[in-house]
């Protein structure tokens, strides 16, 4: 993985003892709030409903087991021993004291991370598919690129000001586990027919009070004008973009009101003039990089056929958590396995510091070191041989970190909501609880199949609800909390935006309304093999609005 070089470590030295001495301003009273929230944000410090809170970048998803000690260290000392993993494969710590935040950063830096750029009108984290460089249907790791689209806009001095946030995902496999397509930029690695690499380019995708399915302005990019297209791309947005209505400052908004046709014109006008400077990428450059993303040198381990097999025999626990949460790997000895954070009636993303350090330990022994963050709010061991896949679950059950619940429907999406978030209209945790106790059964999810849940407390989707197979979004309506659900959403290569299915529901109703929603689908699929997407677009909402509604649906909330 990446590691720091001079510049990068002056740098994000310097900025920690620039933030170091604004906190100290703000908390003599020299400087009033008003003028430390630019400051504060553009260092990932936000306030929220109760305390502040601090947003670290975990660029592309990829941690060494240092750095996961570190995030452990940080919860225990600073916070209340535990983090929250996000959609965008970050971090939050929910209660630093603003204080401790310049010690905290100075302590990141110490393992090559920062919270820049994890906040404001700017290119936000870079995030790539989770299984990048492990995953048997990838053309190419796409996290070099990653890192070269993070070097590029790191305080970028034309794109730091934008009209809005901005954010970016690359996946470089046939399946799309970045949902890229619900992206500002989204970036799909591919090669031709002479095994030349490319990008297909997807511009103007976001969720939101305005969800949208990017548009795709490009087939076939070559790598070496990745930074003068996506320079093109930003200084098209830049100089359009509204700036008079943050509802309608996205890209997204753009795209849809010139047309998708004529923003790829501005856009190829704009490349042509920039297509031969300084911004393309040199194939040495490109190597470099690619050089720090080197798949770790996997022995040949097929002992671990039989020993897996002996292992799913002997024990029934063990091997439903192998066929939950364990894919195939490019290496046919070794899998890809999922940590689930999604603990049956547990809040989705948390992980307390002792279970951060025993993912570190188990990554250090079994995993090469290495440790992913994936955007469904679960951590992954990229690499870990058949051989070892007993032992790790040992470690994991110890650590209350085995639950067979990947891609099912306990494996649920969600925000931190009105828990935390001054945005928030509606609480995402205790809804998410209940949702998950009620079906934790092995058998009643292994019965449904893959479903994907997802909750927001917003409009601001944070939950990515508009992509669930069933969505959930929290809204306030006469000062009571309210569900509105969706239907039929996916996040994946067939992207789509999930349909309002009816009114909302109160938080003591919504998790008999999912119950509804399940047992409508099981009672119609074809088969069992048809899961509840396939088969929600085969019927269509009709029949989920009478079971939910008595014949026909009512007003949306």
């Amino acid at each position: 993985m990446y590691r720091y070089d001079e510049f990068d470590h002056a740098f994000v030295s310097a900025r920690v003892e620039q933030f170091r001495d604004q906190v100290q301003r703000r908390l003599s009273g020299e400087l009033a709030e008003d003028a430390f929230k630019p400051l504060r944000l553009m260092n990932g410090v936000y306030l929220q409903l109760h305390a502040y809170m601090l947003r670290v970048a975990i660029p592309y998803g990829t941690l060494s087991s240092r750095q996961m000690r570190m995030l452990a260290h940080i919860a225990r000392k600073y916070d209340r021993g535990y983090g929250h993993f996000t959609t965008r494969q970050n971090i939050q710590y929910n209660w630093p004291r603003l204080s401790d935040t310049p010690d905290i950063l100075s302590e990141l830096a110490s393992v090559e991370m920062h919270a820049l750029q994890t906040s404001g009108n700017c290119i936000r984290n870079v995030t790539a598919d989770h299984f990048a460089g492990a995953a048997a249907d990838e053309v190419a790791d796409p996290r070099p690129y990653a890192e070269i689209l993070r070097q590029w806009s790191s305080v970028h001095p034309e794109f730091s000001f934008l009209p809005r946030k901005f954010k970016i995902a690359v996946t470089g496999a046939e399946r799309d586990r970045a949902a890229i397509q619900v992206h500002d930029i989204g970036l799909h690695l591919k090669k031709d027919e002479n095994g030349k690499l490319a990008f297909a380019v997807y511009v103007g995708g976001g969720q939101g009070r305005t969800p949208m399915i990017a548009k795709k302005i490009r087939d076939f990019l070559p790598e070496e004008d990745l930074l003068s297209y996506t320079t093109a791309i930003m200084r098209v947005y830049n100089l359009y973009g509204r700036r008079d209505n943050k509802y309608k400052a996205r890209i997204k908004i753009l795209v849809h009101e010139t047309g998708a046709e004529e923003l790829a014109r501005q856009v190829e006008a704009e490349f042509a003039n920039l297509k031969d400077t300084e911004l393309k990428l040199p194939d040495a450059d490109i190597q470099a990089i690619a050089a720090y993303f080197a798949p770790a040198a996997l022995p040949n381990r097929p002992e671990g056929w039989g020993n897996l097999a002996r292992w799913k025999k002997a024990d029934p626990e063990f091997a439903r958590w192998v066929h939950q949460n364990v894919q195939p790997h490019k290496h046919p000895d070794y899998g890809m396995v999922t940590i689930s954070l999604k603990p049956i009636g547990g809040i989705p993303g948390d992980a307390s510091h002792e279970q951060m350090d025993a993912v570190a330990d188990i990554a250090d022994e079994y995993a090469f070191d290495e440790i992913r963050v994936s955007h469904e709010q679960n951590l992954i061991l990229p690499h870990v041989a058949l051989a070892d896949l007993e032992p790790v679950y040992r470690a994991l059950v110890a650590a209350g970190l085995a639950t067979a619940n990947a891609g099912l429907i306990t494996d649920i999406i969600a925000c931190p909501g009105l828990d935390y978030c001054a945005l928030a209209n509606a609480r995402s945790i205790p809804v998410a609880q209940e949702i998950s106790s009620r079906f934790g059964s092995p058998e009643r999810q292994a019965e449904i199949g893959e479903l994907k849940i997802k909750i927001s407390g917003c409009i601001n989707a944070c939950g990515h609800h508009h992509v669930g197979h069933i969505g959930l979004l929290g809204v306030e309506k006469k000062g009571e909390e309210l569900y509105q659900i969706t239907l039929g959403g996916s996040g994946d290569e067939n992207t789509s935006i999930g349909e309002i299915i009816g009114r909302g529901f109160e938080p003591e109703k919504v998790t008999d309304a999912v119950e509804t929603i399940v047992n409508t689908y099981l009672g119609l699929r074809r088969e069992k093999s048809e899961t509840f997407l396939e088969a929600y677009r085969r019927v269509g909402p009709q029949p989920f609005k009478d079971a939910l509604y008595g014949g026909g649906a009512q007003a949306a909330a």
